[in-house]
């Protein structure tokens, strides 16, 4: 893993996508004797207290609970800034940023649907986070190994403190894992006072299967191979849209994708909620019955895979044409 991240100077194996999270955030604090996390909008980083918070509307706002048993004192912690914004964060860090410990971002949105970030975002929330002495914590749950080798981080040329993995990195076995700059890891016990364990942290089944899925990626990389599927289902996406005469528009980064009921843009959650959700619903169970299964949720990301064909994307294709007409009455 860290040869394929430079940025991973040291890794610790987890359990989990929101264990490494959890951890992630625990070392920003510890190492900046700080409280506050920043994160975005519509953008999920795990079911840990301190991102189960949702912001209102518009700016920069302090987080409320977004789940039963989640304190206001712990979720007060965690400021909102929309997605896509970097004056948002440059507002919180120069109103708090004394006592901002991290800002948290998955680098390509995937959990308000697929939202790439606009030309210049990552470098803007690198360079304030640097210069206010805040930690940038890549969540690249989603993201590292799926859009290159090196994860968005490689994509995009950004180098942030700590990065987040998944279970992408045990081959979809049950692990996950946090990293980054070494002065920041040796924090975490044994070697600092951060504690983290966990029985099943790094189990060998997973760190196995792992081990063989990063060796093919060297040996035979999927990545051009994902590019071209995913540029054939996303062509053909906007074609269908526009002979069924259906509002919509279709948000790509490499094999992640979604397609959003609505006319677009969308750049952040607040556009990706006014999609049509009731539209998308209809679509999921014409396409189900077409022998087509997507994720079930308007905000749930596609994910194309090596193991598919030209035949199977032209197969979801041609299902796409009779469930979008069917969807929307046509």
């Amino acid at each position: 893993v860290a040869r394929c991240l430079p940025s991973i100077e040291m890794l610790r194996l987890v359990s989990s996508g929101t264990e490494a999270t959890m951890t992630a955030l625990r070392l920003a604090r510890a190492f900046t004797g700080r409280s506050l996390i920043v994160k975005c909008e519509g953008c999920y980083h795990g079911h840990s207290d301190s991102f189960l918070v949702k912001a209102g509307s518009g700016g920069a706002t302090f987080g409320v609970p977004d789940s039963a048993g989640v304190p206001r004192e712990l979720s007060a912690l965690t400021v909102n800034v929309p997605y896509n914004d970097p004056a948002a964060l440059e507002r919180v860090l120069a109103e708090c940023g004394g006592n901002v410990a991290a800002m948290i971002v998955e680098p390509v949105a995937g959990n308000m649907g697929v939202v790439p970030p606009a030309p210049g975002y990552l470098e803007r929330l690198r360079e304030l986070t640097r210069r206010h002495g805040a930690l940038l914590i890549f969540d690249e749950v989603i993201t590292g190994f799926r859009l290159g080798r090196g994860g968005a981080q490689e994509r995009y040329g950004i180098t942030p403190d700590l990065t987040c993995l998944g279970k992408i990195i045990g081959g979809g076995l049950p692990v996950g894992a946090v990293g980054g700059r070494r002065e920041i890891m040796e924090m975490l016990s044994p070697l600092g006072p951060v504690y983290q364990a966990g029985t099943l942290s790094g189990n060998p089944l997973a760190v196995a299967a792992g081990l063989y899925m990063l060796d093919r990626l060297d040996k035979q990389p999927p990545y051009d191979y994902l590019e071209s599927l995913a540029a054939r289902l996303e062509a053909g996406l906007r074609s269908s849209l526009k002979d069924a005469g259906v509002e919509g528009c279709v948000n790509r980064v490499g094999s992640l994708m979604t397609l959003f009921f609505t006319a677009g843009p969308v750049t952040d959650f607040s556009s990706a909620q006014r999609a049509d959700r009731g539209l998308f619903g209809r679509f999921f169970q014409a396409m189900l019955e077409r022998g087509v299964f997507l994720a079930p949720s308007q905000f749930e990301a596609a994910f194309v895979s090596a193991a598919m064909s030209e035949a199977d994307i032209d197969l979801a294709l041609e299902a796409g044409q009779g469930a979008l007409k069917e969807a929307a009455g046509l």
